[in-house]
């Protein structure tokens, strides 16, 4: 949202990926020039200036590229479209910087690829980028100043409040301070128009940042804050803290871009960077479409205006979908710099790895385990550690938190992405098979899933005025638990032979999954279930299976608590609305006084 520079007014525009449009090559016999082309890898010779992950520009057609590798008087470059075209002894032109994005308030709202250049157009499937790619927004912004002429600030103070649906601020880039010698006027102003002048410094709205480099921060905080989420079997049995990460493993089919999907749509979050990573060109369409149609609970408006779109998807250049998991990382900071609190949701991380492994082989890398480079578990953490809570530069609190998604082939969780990313998050949703082809939403394991924030979220939700929050969560873990365990007797034995205790365990099981666990996500009513909600359903699940229990210990046949009609209670999810709780209370009232009528 800052930017300093040159005093033209197309300063901002040179700190952009470089224009996806002819241009002339430069000429002369030292011009760098290609060597070698393999898929995405490119070779060149390399002049002394250039550095590791500069950004390099190659052939005619101004391809991107950034260099990985500098050996002697060569330099390997991954080409971030597709090379065709390229042959040895065409020019190759440094640009003397690292790969960086453009950084401004018309990305809220915006679908892009994996460089952060606007998509051309969008159907059923995306496409590529267009002439239009990479230049900057013409729109103009609303500009308050908060600073006066003359008066001292720091990197990451605040000048002014941007109006863009979105509480937007102009802060003092982190390589400028002191004195403001010049401040625009209140009115509309385009992106990259200079808004102040700091210590000499222009400062813009617009900015560029190298997508590899973590925005510098003031200091990381604990994260003790619940996410709503809005979904249930999350909010309840797995939260996550904002600026934690998340883990969600699943295979084909157990409906994990359904979740994110949701996840996107419900939790309170300020903003929304979701990155579509080598995901199929027809599900990121319908992403989009559904973001575009959902009206915002918050502002009353469109969802996607407080929402950024990277799709890199599987017809897109491999190596883009590579940058693209470290773009909607620095998307996500610019925004939390502002004070805000961001969900990245990288969908999926595997296609991500898939695409290092891919690149890796073309170099020669000798290969770890299942062919995946030897820096796989390295490049993890290094993302995932781009999530946190922090105290910024200026002095605000925000976040960042990271929900990746998983695809192990085959469902195989021990494979090297799966194994190496349940070591760096603190949460996992695991999602199982049994349960998604039972259709049941969302298909999370609460056998095979973790939250290591719940402790912390205990605490949190205590102070807020819910002390029995933990008690709730550890009664539902508890009598899931106990009821799987029993699921594999009934089928042996047959419920008939159980213990009557027993038997209402196993009912006490089923109630939970689908009265309070299960939430249908096209459902007006359930497709989010607010936080007042959420506990009143468990609660009543609860007090009906206390007191099937009594039933059956005052000596009332099980099979007598199993056929009373639990209907109501099993309907309160849908009756209710997503932040309704006396549904639910008649609802528990009419079941319990079937059980009366039963004793």
């Amino acid at each position: 949202m800052t930017s300093s520079g040159n005093p033209s007014s197309d300063s901002s525009d040179r700190h952009t990926l470089p224009q996806i449009t002819p241009g002339a090559p430069p000429d002369g016999a030292d011009c760098p020039r290609i060597l070698r082309v393999a898929g995405p890898l490119v070779e060149i010779t390399c002049p002394p200036t250039v550095a590791m992950h500069d950004l390099v520009v190659l052939g005619a057609a101004r391809m991107p590229g950034e260099v990985v590798a500098i050996q002697g008087d060569t330099a390997t470059i991954e080409a971030y479209e597709y090379t065709g075209g390229l042959a040895p002894g065409h020019p190759a032109e440094p640009q003397g910087r690292p790969l960086s994005v453009r950084l401004a308030p018309d990305l809220l709202g915006g679908v892009f690829d994996g460089l952060l250049r606007p998509l051309a157009g969008i159907g059923d499937l995306l496409t590529a980028s267009g002439p239009s790619a990479g230049e900057p927004d013409r729109r103009t912004w609303s500009f308050t100043p908060q600073v006066a002429e003359g008066e001292p600030v720091a990197a990451g103070d605040v000048l002014g409040e941007i109006g863009a649906g979105v509480p937007l601020r102009l802060l003092v880039p982190p390589d400028v301070s002191g004195e403001v010698t010049w401040v625009a006027a209140a009115g509309d102003h385009p992106s990259n128009g200079v808004l102040a002048v700091v210590g000499g410094q222009e400062v813009r709205m617009a900015q560029s940042w190298p997508v590899r480099r973590p925005r510098p921060v003031a200091r990381r905080l604990p994260a003790d804050v619940p996410l709503n989420t809005g979904q249930r079997a999350v909010d309840l049995l797995f939260p996550v803290a904002r600026g934690s990460t998340v883990a969600v493993p699943g295979g084909f089919g157990t409906g994990k871009t359904m979740l994110l999907q949701q996840i996107a749509k419900w939790c309170d979050a300020d903003v929304i960077v979701y990155v579509g990573c080598g995901e199929r060109g027809n599900e990121m369409a319908d992403v989009i479409e559904e973001l575009a149609e959902l009206t915002d609970p918050r502002t009353g408006g469109r969802l996607a205006e407080r929402t950024v779109t990277i799709a890199n998807t599987s017809n897109m250049p491999m190596m883009a979908r590579e940058a693209g998991v470290h773009t909607g990382a620095t998307v996500a900071e610019y925004f939390r710099d502002m004070g805000l609190d961001v969900v990245l949701i990288a969908d999926s991380t595997s296609r991500w790895a898939e695409a290092l492994r891919e690149f890796a082989s073309r170099m020669g890398e000798l290969p770890a385990e299942e062919g995946y480079p030897a820096g796989l578990a390295s490049q993890l953490a290094a993302f995932y550690e781009r999530a946190a809570a922090v105290r910024t530069l200026g002095g605000a609190t925000g976040s960042v938190t990271v929900i990746g998604a998983v695809s192990p082939p085959g469902g195989d969780r021990t494979e090297p992405v799966t194994a190496h990313t349940e070591r760096f998050v603190r949460c996992l949703w695991s999602l199982d098979r049994d349960l998604a082809y039972a259709r049941h939403y969302p298909a999370v394991s609460w056998s095979e899933s973790f939250s290591r924030d719940a402790a912390t979220l205990a605490a949190a939700h205590a102070q807020a005025g819910d002390t029995e929050w933990a008690e709730r969560r550890g009664r539902v873990a508890r009598q899931l638990g106990e009821a799987d365990r029993l699921a594999d007797l009934v089928e042996l034995v047959g419920i008939t032979a159980l213990p009557p205790r027993e038997r209402i365990s196993v009912l006490a099981g089923r109630l939970l999954r689908e009265a309070a666990i299960q939430q249908n996500a096209l459902s007006p009513a359930d497709a989010y279930s607010a936080p007042e909600k959420t506990a009143a359903l468990v609660e009543a699940v609860l007090t009906v299976i206390d007191r099937c229990v009594e039933l059956v210990d005052s000596g009332i046949p099980a099979d007598a608590v199993e056929a009373v009609d639990f209907t109501p209670l099993l309907r309160a999810r849908e009756t209710a609305g997503p932040a309704e709780t006396a549904p639910v209370a008649t609802a528990r009232g009419t079941v319990l006084a079937r059980l009366k009528e039963t004793a």
